[in-house]
């Protein structure tokens, strides 16, 4: 698979009190290993959170296909799009602290930055990038070929990157009257999170590492490729050929989407690290750290846009119902009632991460592998832990 063609699937307060494994936890990895021999996958885990705690947690296969190099529940997996949500949490810090709005206009903010910005493009708010409603179009030839790969990318710091992208896109209006129609669109995070870097005067990298990842407690979040260079330290994303040809990937620039894309998904940690993420947004923050306001995570978590129903949706992408801020909000065949949930992937690795706040649960996916079998498999572990730990499925 050429990466390039990955993309478009492509997102301090109280002391932290993380969700924690305990002795007391389920082990899933018998539940697990079926499911990932059955769909040829090297890697497989899961975990779910309920009222803040780890009740099961499990994690089988290989770091590396081809290889005996195990997998344990401290292995950092790669997030992909589930970084989106916690770009719209950055986001909604910027907010509480009264340096944007959510109706901030990327002109407003970037304006001066960027000068002669398309009146259209310059119109469209903070809100409707971090919906997907801006009017930006999903990720395009042009977009993959000369923004994201650009050929100056490795001459300037990723903030100023940002920028530039944001110029040589800005002639652009937008192809639907901004706040009318869903369009998933990862420029609009990255025009997004350059927003939120103008507001606080740091790069995103570090704002989501010192504003999210430490006061959660979140000990193996990083960013980029999951595996330190030179080492397998990590379950390591794999492409696959047309023809079937499997290709682990372990470091370096082919690892991972380009950095610039960084608040559109680049995240990567434990799965139970995963889990207390999921914990967190679960019991709408109230358990600690407040990292934004009760109001304003109530906001991020609420829908804003009816996705439609998104034919053949690559893995990776919300597929149907309604997209909040980060989040997507849908109605399972086996949920009660709606729930936020989002997947995320670089066309390496796939992550899910469904969350029930009425019922403060959540569950989590993740493996190293991507295309339709890592979907298949992540959809039947969800689906049989939310029903097996949660309220009952329908």
């Amino acid at each position: 698979m050429d990466r390039r063609s990955c993309l478009a699937t492509l997102l301090l307060a109280a002391m932290p009190v993380p969700a924690l494994a305990t002795e007391a936890a389920d082990n899933l990895n018998t539940d697990l290993e079926p499911i990932r021999a059955r769909h040829g996958l090297p890697a497989l885990a899961a975990a779910v959170v309920k009222e803040g705690a780890i009740v099961a947690s499990g994690a089988v296969g290989v770091r590396v296909h081809g290889t005996d190099i195990k997998v344990s529940l401290d292995d950092r997996f790669h997030l992909g799009s589930d970084t989106k949500a916690m770009t719209a949490t950055l986001a909604g810090m910027a907010i509480d602290a009264g340096k944007l709005d959510w109706a901030s206009t990327i002109g407003d903010v970037l304006g001066a930055a960027v000068p002669g910005l398309n009146a259209g493009l310059a119109a469209i708010t903070l809100e409707q990038l971090l919906s997907h409603s801006s009017g930006i179009p999903s990720d395009t030839e042009h977009m993959v070929a000369k923004l994201y790969f650009s050929p100056d990318a490795f001459e300037y710091n990723l903030p100023e990157q940002r920028l530039r992208v944001l110029a040589a896109w800005k002639a652009h209006a937008p192809t639907t009257k901004p706040g009318s129609a869903f369009h998933y669109a990862n420029l609009g995070y990255l025009i997004a999170g350059a927003m939120v870097e103008k507001a606080f005067g740091s790069p995103w990298e570090e704002l989501i590492t010192t504003r999210l990842f430490a006061p959660l407690g979140l000990a193996t979040a990083g960013l980029g490729p999951q595996a330190t260079r030179g080492r397998f330290d990590a379950p390591v994303g794999h492409e696959v050929s047309e023809s079937g040809k499997v290709t682990p990937m372990p470091w370096g620039p082919a690892a991972d989407v380009p950095p610039v894309l960084g608040p559109a998904g680049v995240a990567h940690m434990s799965v139970l690290d995963f889990a207390a993420w999921a914990g967190w947004n679960a019991g709408r923050g109230t358990r600690g750290p407040a990292l934004v306001k009760p109001e304003t995570l109530a906001r991020i978590h609420r829908p804003h846009i009816a996705t439609g129903k998104l034919p053949d949706p690559r893995p990776g992408t919300p597929s149907e119902g309604e997209y909040a801020l980060g989040w997507g909000v849908v109605k399972f065949d086996w949920t009660q009632s709606p729930v936020l949930t989002h997947n995320g992937s670089n066309g390496m690795n796939l992550a899910k991460i469904l969350v029930d706040p009425g019922h403060d649960q959540g569950v989590v996916v993740v493996t190293n592998f991507p295309e339709r079998q890592a979907d298949d498999a992540a959809n039947a572990v969800m689906h049989t832990l939310y029903c097996r730990y949660g309220p009952g499925c329908p």
